[in-house]
């Protein structure tokens, strides 16, 4: 946004606004301050302005063919709308959060060891890196130890007996 002038800045400083309420009611709820039914009811005119907005912006009739600061504004407001209904998907879903930081806190390990170990050169490797690094995660997730369950994998396979399941168990 700092870059951006005159209409573009405008559209970004409104669309930011309206996200920076929207998320200060979500905390809310999360720290018990609302009710849900509060943060949707509130949320409701911060989705219908967004969306206004973000058709306003389209309706301005920039080609998309363009490249000027303000065209690149407007074809980030035509993706938003595009997905306009997956944008809200945390007020349906209680256990979905509005941001994607799970799943950035999930692969933040997996990019790491590929820029220390410079990636793999087969597609096999990169297929057992894949696998590797999903499980491990997974167990992470759990409380689970990955070193412990990958021996326990091996042995089983070993002796033919059933292997180790990656579903957690339950009660």
């Amino acid at each position: 946004m700092a870059e951006r002038r005159g209409v573009s800045r405008e559209i970004g400083q409104e669309l930011l606004s309206l996200q920076e309420e929207l998320f200060s009611l979500w905390h809310a709820w999360q720290d018990g301050s609302i009710s849900r039914l509060a943060l949707e009811a509130a949320a409701t005119g911060i989705r219908q302005a967004f969306g206004a907005k973000l058709e306003w912006a389209v309706d301005l009739g920039v080609s998309p063919s363009e490249t000027t600061p303000l065209a690149r504004t407007l074809g980030t407001c035509r993706a938003l709308l595009k997905n306009f209904t997956a944008l809200w998907t945390f007020l349906a879903h209680p256990d979905v959060e509005p941001t994607n930081n799970a799943s950035e806190r999930a692969l933040r390990s997996a990019v790491i060891a590929r820029k220390l170990s410079l990636g793999v050169q087969s597609e096999w490797g990169g297929q057992l890196v894949a696998r590797l690094l999903s499980v491990t995660t997974s167990l992470e997730q759990q409380g689970r130890a990955a070193m412990d369950f990958l021996m326990e994998l091996m042995v089983a396979h070993r002796e033919g007996r059933p292997l180790p399941s990656l579903i957690p168990l339950t009660g």
